[in-house]
């Protein structure tokens, strides 16, 4: 396993006062966008990457560069609904120097430039912005800056697993990352999951914060608050965010129940990009 939550001067700069609020998600995006670079660009762009079967380093930095110009497009230009993209150069029309392929030469400062692209509009844009969200958040502005910091976090861990770099995430940072999925992308989730409710219980002991999850006919639901669970998982809300974006299924957070409820989060809970 390939996680801390250690701080370092690097990385302790997200505080509790941030949550809810742009300025300190952009600092976020900042600061993992460059950490994601330096690792992406320290080594060959072939080395395979553990949690996306069949993808490559390079594939890696396309994707994320590409998921930067979508969200920056989503702010800079708001619509009724979000931005499909088939393609990357289906974002052409919004950022014509920026939205096609780099050879390998070239890849790492192109990664960079969207990086910073993303960073201008988000820090530009309106407080009040229109924009389109499908995830709760106190402002769509908010909504866009919190998903880019974690896009960018959970496939930073991605790039520094595949180069054998300890990854560290400040432990109120990931415990805000592990909100979004936990009480964001989870209860999107209508379809059923089980013929019968099965309650996932998640403790972040670090941060003294915990979350519901009940998995069954009605899809997924996450409150603050439940009893009886079928499966408790107990540790840092660092080893909890990479373990419920399934990045280390060897973690060494504590189970105490039944085992296959961990399973079932795993098959209902998976985010897929489709722009």
């Amino acid at each position: 396993m390939t996680t801390t939550t250690t701080s370092t001067a690097e990385h302790a700069t997200f505080a509790p006062t941030h949550r809810g609020r742009p300025v300190g998600y952009i600092e976020s995006v900042v600061r993992e966008g460059n950490l994601f670079a330096r690792a992406a660009g320290s080594g060959e762009l072939d080395v395979a990457i553990t949690a996306c079967p069949g993808w490559t380093m390079r594939d890696l930095v396309h994707h994320l560069g590409e998921i930067h110009l979508w969200a920056a497009a989503n702010v800079a230009f708001p619509q009724p609904e979000w931005l499909h993209v088939g393609d990357l150069t289906d974002l052409a029309g919004h950022w014509p120097g920026l939205a096609w392929r780099r050879p390998d030469d070239e890849l790492l400062a192109w990664y960079r430039a969207t990086h910073a692209n993303l960073v201008d509009v988000l820090r530009t844009a309106p407080v009040d912005v229109d924009a389109f969200v499908f995830l709760p958040a106190a402002s769509p502005l908010t909504m866009w800056a919190r998903r880019q910091a974690s896009e960018i976090a959970i496939h930073r861990f991605d790039a520094e697993d595949a180069r054998g770099i300890v990854s560290h995430f400040e432990p109120d940072f990931a415990a805000d990352m592990l909100g979004e999925l936990l009480e964001g992308f989870a209860s999107t989730r209508r379809r059923p999951v089980a013929v019968a409710d099965r309650v996932l219980q998640i403790v972040a002991d670090d941060v003294d914060e915990q979350w519901w999850v009940t998995m069954g006919p009605a899809g997924l639901t996450t409150s603050r608050r439940g009893d009886r669970p079928d499966l408790v998982v107990t540790g840092t809300a660092a080893a909890l965010y990479l373990l419920l974006w399934n990045r280390t299924p060897d973690s060494s957070v504590r189970l105490d129940g039944d085992h296959g409820v961990l399973e079932l989060w795993r098959e209902s809970c998976r985010v897929e990009w489709r722009g």
